[in-house]
């Protein structure tokens, strides 16, 4: 338990000094909607195109009141080129309507009902609570099921073990942040290929797993 709080601690420290994902940043409006929706655009998209995607469409909607009026092909070309911009606009509005009908326009703050909102898997809804409405919650994604593997933290073969897994061992207090260090550190330092050994922080606590080359 000491070493994962130091190299938490460490992780952290460095990722200070790199950009945050755009989600974190778009969670400081405080509007667990936008922080939703945010999410759904940045499913395999680049984060750059996330953050411009999610800029355009919220000056035009960014409650599920106004979301529900524009026309798909409108809100698909707004946008677009976000990864399967077609398929998310026809999600964004699904789940805008079942939000106002059956939530009263609030997103629903319970990992069960957001799970039930169709485009939203385990990823998505844990970045909700925990970002939208400060629940503790671990969200893992690519990056944090790869570090975590690599580090020695688990040795797991999906993200919902990794969760499980993170849970068990890393202090409730860090759940909600642990994935902004971590993606911030995987996209910068600890890459799926090649990544930045000479740069990283905690080289010396890593135990290097499934790193065949290092920069």
């Amino acid at each position: 338990m000491d070493e994962i709080l130091k190299t938490i601690k460490l992780i952290e420290e460095q990722a200070r000094e790199l950009k945050v994902p755009w989600v974190t940043e778009e969670s400081k409006a405080k509007d667990p909607y936008r922080v939703l929706i945010s999410c759904i655009l940045s499913l395999r998209t680049k984060d750059k195109t996330t953050a411009q995607a999610s800029q355009r469409l919220f000056k035009v909607a960014d409650d599920p009141g106004k979301m529900v009026r524009l026309p798909p092909p409108y809100l698909a070309s707004i946008i677009y080129p976000v990864g399967f911009y077609r398929n998310k606009a026809k999600f964004i509005l699904e789940i805008s309507r079942k939000i106002i009908q059956d939530f009263e326009g609030r997103v629903p703050n319970n990992l069960q009902s957001l799970l039930g909102l169709k485009g939203v898997g385990r990823k998505t809804a844990n970045l909700v609570l925990g970002l939208g409405y400060n629940v503790d919650s671990i969200c893992v994604d690519t990056h944090v099921h790869r570090i975590s593997n690599r580090l020695g933290w688990v040795k797991t073969k999906s993200p919902h073990q990794t969760e499980q897994g993170l849970k068990a061992i890393i202090p409730r207090r860090y759940w909600i942040r642990l994935n902004t260090i971590l993606v911030a550190f995987g996209q910068n330092i600890c890459m799926p290929v090649s990544p930045y050994c000479s740069k990283c922080s905690v080289r010396n606590l890593c135990r290097r797993n499934k790193v065949a080359k290092s920069r």
